[in-house]
């Protein structure tokens, strides 16, 4: 699939993302004004993100790209397509920093609403000082208070 080239600047090494608890490796692209650019095959790893022909969808919540930012934000560059991923995340509310090479994003709004609107925590898991996994969803059903501590 070919898509109009958009203002892409040049292409360096690695950059790292950190989002959705992980954090990964992909090829760094800014453009002019510092803004983040993922490879279209890389998008989904890096951010839970995905191109689709609806928009852009994470899991069941699917995002239309307006039509005047198709071609600002898609754009074919060193046989690569890229995805301005800054521009969307600032269209749809998501909160992100840079630090050198590696940006660190926020939730995304819309998921993060539909679970205060449920009431419901979101799933993770912890690993107990005897070594046993435990998962927030294994206490479903009972009263469950969360102490959360951080050296930084």
């Amino acid at each position: 699939m070919r898509y109009p080239v958009g203002q892409v600047g040049s292409c360096g090494a690695v950059m790292i993302i950190l989002a959705n608890g992980r954090t990964k490796e992909v090829t760094q692209r800014t453009d002019a004004n510092g803004g983040l650019w993922v490879r279209i095959d890389e998008l989904p790893g890096a951010t839970g993100w995905q191109l689709k022909p609806e928009g852009a969808c994470l899991d069941e919540l699917c995002v239309p790209l307006p039509a005047d930012k198709r071609t600002a934000w898609i754009a074919d560059a060193e046989g690569w397509a890229w995805f301005c991923y800054s521009g969307f995340a600032d269209m749809i509310g998501q909160k992100y920093v840079r630090d050198g090479d590696v940006w660190s994003l926020g939730s995304v709004p819309e998921v993060r609403r539909s679970g205060l609107e449920s009431a419901i925590a979101p799933d993770f898991e912890v690993t107990e000082r005897n070594g046993h996994t435990l998962r927030l969803s294994d206490l479903r059903g009972r009263k469950v208070v969360l102490f959360t501590w951080s050296s930084w």
